[in-house]
């Protein structure tokens, strides 16, 4: 049950951050480019790859898997989901598989905005 707590608590937390993320870009920025998205998913990426860097094996740094959990599932993917696409895109990477790599990240970016449109389309009048 631990686990659970870590992911719902973490989950608030990166969720949260987002958001003020996000809303302190637009103010910066304005709306025309989505500049916070890109931001956050930069950071999750970068959060993300530096916890599985320094805590999975060949672990360098002790971590409970609670707090593993906590930061990776929890805040990392309340934050932003893209922090797991490229943690997997390079798991594909670092064991060999290019082509799938490659594959995975192109198909993904491809098949979600295509998905974005449909569903978009389906709710237009």
């Amino acid at each position: 049950m631990g686990a659970w707590i870590a992911v719902a608590v973490g989950g608030a937390i990166g969720s949260v951050g987002r958001f003020w993320l996000a809303g302190a870009m637009a103010a910066l920025t304005g709306p025309r480019f989505p500049w916070g998205t890109l931001l956050i998913n930069i950071v999750g990426s970068f959060v993300i790859g530096l916890v599985a860097g320094i805590t999975l094996p060949p672990a360098r740094v002790g971590m409970s898997p609670d707090l593993r959990i906590f930061l990776m599932t929890g805040i990392c993917g309340g934050f932003t989901t893209f922090s797991a696409f490229s943690l997997q895109t390079l798991e594909l990477i670092q064991g060999g598989d290019v082509v799938a790599a490659l594959g995975y990240a192109i198909g993904s970016v491809a098949l979600c905005v295509i998905a974005t449109y449909a569903a978009w389309a389906l709710g237009q009048p």
